[in-house]
C-alpha cells in the first residue's frame, strides 16, 4: 500500500527570486510535483528539481480556469499517490492566498500539511518603495484589506473602522474597486487628500509605481491603464517615499490636518 505524501504551502514572496526564503527554497526542491499559482516568477519555477512534474493552477481576474474545488483535489490526489507535493503561491500562502482554506481540505483527507511562509506583497512594495507600513508619528497600526469578494459580491467593508489616519490601509486585489474603496473611505470622513501609493508588481522587472491622493486615486488608475496585480498603500506614510520628488509632492500634515 502506498504511503501517503504530503503538502507543503509554499509562499514564493512578491516576485523577486531573492525573496524566497531558504526554507521555501528547500521544500522546492524536495518536491515530486509543483501545484503553481500564475503570479509565480519564472526564476523561481527553475528552481525545482529536473524531473519535477509542473501544474499551473493560476487564477486572473474573472478567469478561474482551474476552479478552487479541483486544486483541493488535485493536491489530495497527488499526495496520496506518496508524492511530496509542493503548493506554490505568490506571496505569503496565509495571506489572502487561500493557504488555510487548502490546509483544512488536505487535513480532512488525512494528509500532512507543512508550511514555508513567504514575504507577502505589502512588506515587497514597503521596501523597494521605502514607504513603511507603521512609522512613529505617522502610523501605529497597519491593516490588511482585501479589495474584493468572491464571484464579484458587494464590498461589505466596515468603512468606519478603516477610515483611521494614524492606520495604515494595505488594499490587495483592489484595483477594479478601488474608486468603491476611496468613497467608502470618504464617507467616513478620511480626508480626499489622504496619500495612496498604488504598486504593480512589485520587487520584479515589470514593476510599476503612481502615488496619488484619496480623491484622485479612481481617475489616476483609469488613465494611467494600472491592472492586477496592484496593491495600495494609504496613509499618511507614504509622505516617506524614497522618490523624493513625488513624496515631496505631499504634505501629510495637511492631508490630516
Amino acid at each position: 500500500m502506498t504511503q501517503p505524501g504530503k503538502v507543503c504551502l509554499i509562499g514564493a514572496g512578491p516576485g523577486d527570486p531573492e525573496l524566497i526564503t531558504l526554507r521555501a527554497l528547500r521544500m522546492l526542491e524536495a518536491a515530486d510535483v509543483v501545484v503553481h499559482d500564475k503570479l509565480v516568477s519564472r526564476e523561481i519555477l527553475n528552481m525545482v528539481r529536473p524531473g519535477c512534474r509542473m501544474i499551473p493552477v493560476g487564477k486572473s481576474p474573472k478567469c478561474h480556469p482551474v476552479p478552487q474545488d479541483r486544486i483541493n483535489d488535485i493536491l489530495v490526489t497527488e499526495a496520496s499517490k506518496g508524492h511530496t507535493v509542493a503548493r506554490l503561491k505568490g506571496g505569503d500562502p496565509m495571506i489572502f492566498g487561500r493557504g488555510s482554506e487548502e490546509a483544512a481540505y488536505l487535513i480532512k483527507h488525512g494528509i500532512a500539511v507543512e508550511y514555508a511562509p513567504g514575504i507577502t506583497a505589502a512588506q515587497g512594495a514597503s521596501c523597494v518603495t521605502g514607504v513603511p507600513l507603521t512609522h512613529r508619528g505617522l502610523a501605529t497600526s497597519v491593516q490588511y484589506v482585501t479589495g474584493h469578494r468572491q464571484a464579484d459580491k458587494v464590498l461589505d467593508l466596515d468603512w468606519k473602522r478603516l477610515a483611521d489616519p494614524d492606520t495604515t490601509l494595505v488594499i490587495y486585489m483592489g484595483v477594479a474597486n478601488i474608486g468603491q474603496i476611496a468613497m467608502g473611505l470618504m464617507t467616513e470622513n478620511l480626508p480626499g487628500a489622504t496619500p495612496i501609493l498604488a504598486v504593480s508588481r512589485a520587487t520584479t522587472p515589470d514593476e510599476r509605481r503612481l502615488v496619488s491622493r484619496l480623491d484622485q486615486i479612481a481617475t489616476d488608475v483609469r488613465d494611467q491603464a494600472f491592472k492586477a496585480p496592484t496593491l495600495f498603500i494609504i496613509g499618511k506614510v507614504v509622505s516617506l517615499c524614497a522618490d523624493r520628488a513625488i513624496a515631496d509632492l505631499i504634505d501629510p500634515v495637511k492631508a490630516h490636518g
